[in-house]
């Protein structure tokens, strides 16, 4: 049987090429934004472009930010892209505006600190040891449309809990944060589903661990 997975529809963009790419990496999808769908698929996709306070906005019409929260505490998966990512941090701030996020890892997503925004091509990443989401594709280059980033990781762990698996990337020499690996809680900054070979290896990853 092919894993359900949920791509997340509040209304942001791109979300038609997120579906192919997660179909062609073997889970069986469905585009909607149903919260009892979206609560009981086996991976939830949270794509999203554009502003920050746009995609909370949108999120928080249908409830999304109480879908990843109750997911996240029956630790059952979630897959955040691009801003889909940012949005898990606390807050945003953009042309001076501060929006509160899902607020699932401290932090704030800010303007990238480089002389040529926004970063868009390809970029390497530095992927930690261990990582489950990039196994096999660690010196792979990856697609990137962003102004905005986490440009620090502020989350502290105890003993007792694992330690996420943060990867970075730089552009411009200011490093930001690429990916998390987080328990059930996975994310990208850079665009999978625009990431050729290395980003289709990447997602059938991320469905493989829904099995």
């Amino acid at each position: 049987m092919s894993p359900s997975v949920v791509v997340l529809d509040y209304g942001s963009g791109n979300l038609r090429s997120v579906v192919r790419a997660v179909e062609r990496a073997g889970a069986d999808v469905v585009l909607t934004g149903d919260f009892t769908a979206a609560l009981e698929a086996d991976g939830l996709v949270v794509p999203g472009v554009g502003a920050y306070a746009a995609c909370m906005a949108g999120l928080r019409a249908i409830k999304g930010e109480r879908i990843i929260g109750r997911r996240l505490a029956g630790g059952r998966p979630v897959l955040g892209i691009c801003v889909g990512m940012q949005i898990l941090f606390s807050r945003g701030v953009e042309h001076g505006v501060e929006t509160v996020g899902c607020e699932e890892w401290p932090g704030e997503v800010s303007r990238l600190q480089a002389d040529v925004v926004p970063h868009m091509g390809w970029n390497t990443v530095s992927v930690p040891q261990g990582s489950a989401l990039f196994a096999g594709v660690e010196d792979q280059r990856f697609y990137f449309v962003h102004s905005y980033a986490a440009r620090s990781w502020d989350l502290e762990t105890n003993d007792r809990t694992a330690a996420p698996l943060v990867t970075w990337a730089e552009h411009g020499g200011d490093r930001f944060v690429a990916a998390v690996e987080n328990g059930p809680l996975w994310a990208t900054q850079f665009h999978p589903e625009k990431s050729g070979d290395a980003g289709a290896a990447l997602l059938r990853n991320w469905v493989d661990s829904l099995r």
